[in-house]
């Protein structure tokens, strides 16, 4: 039997993407299955199929808003990581950042400088869609700057994360995290435990 395949769509703009970020891979060794990252644009998702979430913005009740916060801390204290909510600039233009991510994977660095770049954003405060954070954060990794911002400018690497966002819509996607084990979906950092269920059951098998 082959290993279970998740595939795992995320934008680094999300905090509750950063959650699901610290604990997919645990999760994924622990049932040893393939984990594929899929970087893709959350506002390219909300702009075509859920615009819902800019009438919350706008529109935001403050009792739900108040908890979210809550939620949002008790699930960080529980990961382990700083999450500042809402940083200086929110939403923010991560497309340049999720184009890194795409560009770096071939290197075997998409998981670190993802990491730093949630690290950068919500437990910094940063702005990553500032060229002077990105080339910090490639600075850190030992990632030429030169070459990441000639490499995230180029047009295979913008319509690969074309193509990853609507691909995410074609199967049913609105945000972000979303994950997939083979074809079955599931949304958000608090799904994790019934895609744990799901790694189970095939084991099981």
């Amino acid at each position: 039997m082959s290993p279970a395949m998740i595939e795992f769509f995320f934008d680094c703009s999300s905090p509750w993407t950063y959650l699901a970020f610290t604990r997919i891979e645990p999760l994924a060794a622990e049932f040893g299955a393939r984990l594929a990252w899929r970087p893709f644009l959350v506002g390219g998702v909300f702009n075509s199929v859920n615009p819902s979430v800019y009438a919350a913005r706008e529109h935001p009740v403050p009792a739900k808003q108040a908890y979210m916060r809550k939620d949002l801390q008790d699930w960080a204290r529980s990961a382990g990581i700083r999450i500042q909510f809402p940083p200086s600039v929110f939403p923010v233009n991560s497309v340049k950042a999720m184009r890194g991510c795409l560009l770096l994977e071939a290197e075997g660095k998409l998981v670190e400088f993802a990491r730093a770049v949630f690290a950068a954003y919500w437990g910094e405060d940063k702005d990553i869609s500032q060229d002077a954070v990105l080339e910090d954060i490639c600075a850190g990794l030992g990632i030429d700057p030169a070459r990441f911002f000639a490499g995230v400018a180029e047009p295979a690497i913008k319509d690969r994360l074309r193509a990853n966002t609507e691909e995410l819509i074609r199967r049913g996607g609105f945000g972000s995290p979303t994950l997939f084990l083979d074809d079955d979906m599931y949304f958000g950092n608090d799904r994790l435990p019934l895609l744990r269920e799901a790694l189970v059951r095939l084991v099981k098998r």
